[in-house]
């Protein structure tokens, strides 16, 4: 907004002297005004498109083995309190998680309206396709339907099943929440960084900073991720610190 109104003054100073200068700054907080009007408008109509999306996506992988269990209810349920949804907010995301089980739901439709909103940042998408996971996986197994189906969604954003392991590896990390260096938990740390094993010091440092800067919360916010979802995104980011951990106390012993 001061850039504006600095644009404006100095415009008006030119036409029209000390008064011009007084009216061009004026209009150019005006503008700016409007302009933060806008973004804000469109940041808030992304931020509830991803909601939407979130949980209608959801009720369609729950029911994709043929029946919506009470753990996946009461996951879908625990999410909204995580994401403070109270109100309409929390009745229009049950209402979308319905949508989404009825047989005329068009999963592929929904998932490019989603690609297309979320396009360019990879972490948003990410994000997306964590909270389906961690939804399906609820009752304590993942049904060859259900990971045919999150495949399906993987790939109708535009991740790869590298991604879907990364993601699986970042919630095995945070349910296992330690940073010990066993086996198991060693090689969720690499699938977490996306690295190999003999992967070099360089890189394995190259590749938590380019996540832990791609998964930044307020990036993140900008590009369209609720608010209510920030602490999903810094979840991520101390997942993302933990594996990285985990790879620097293996080599070091």
């Amino acid at each position: 907004m001061l850039f504006l109104i600095m644009i404006g003054a100095l415009l008006g100073l030119a036409i029209g002297g000390p008064l011009g200068m007084l009216v061009g700054g004026a209009l150019g907080w005006w503008a700016g005004r409007r302009v933060r009007q806008v973004l804000g408008k469109a940041r808030v109509q992304a931020q509830s498109r991803f909601l939407n999306s979130t949980f209608s996506v959801m009720g369609c992988l729950c029911q994709a083995d043929g029946q919506v269990s009470k753990d996946e209810r009461d996951i879908a349920e625990k999410l909204f309190d995580q994401l403070h949804l109270q109100g309409d907010q929390r009745a229009q995301a049950r209402a979308a998680f319905e949508r989404g089980r009825a047989d005329d739901f068009d999963l592929d439709a929904e998932l490019a309206e989603v690609r297309g909103f979320t396009s360019g940042p990879t972490a948003l998408r990410q994000v997306f396709l964590q909270v389906q996971l961690s939804a399906i996986a609820a009752d304590g197994e993942l049904h060859p339907a259900e990971h045919d189906m999150i495949l399906r969604v993987a790939h109708g954003l535009g991740c790869s099943e590298v991604e879907v392991q990364q993601i699986e590896a970042m919630l095995h990390g945070a349910a296992a929440n330690s940073k010990g260096a066993s086996e198991e938990a060693l090689t969720d740390a690499y699938r977490v960084l996306g690295v190999e094993r003999d992967a070099s010091d360089s890189e394995i440092k190259k590749a938590y900073r380019r996540l832990m800067s791609q998964n930044h919360p307020d990036k993140l916010a900008g590009k369209g991720l609720p608010e209510s979802m920030r602490e999903l995104a810094q979840a991520r980011t101390s997942e993302i610190g933990n594996a990285y951990e985990r790879i620097r106390e293996a080599r070091a012993a």
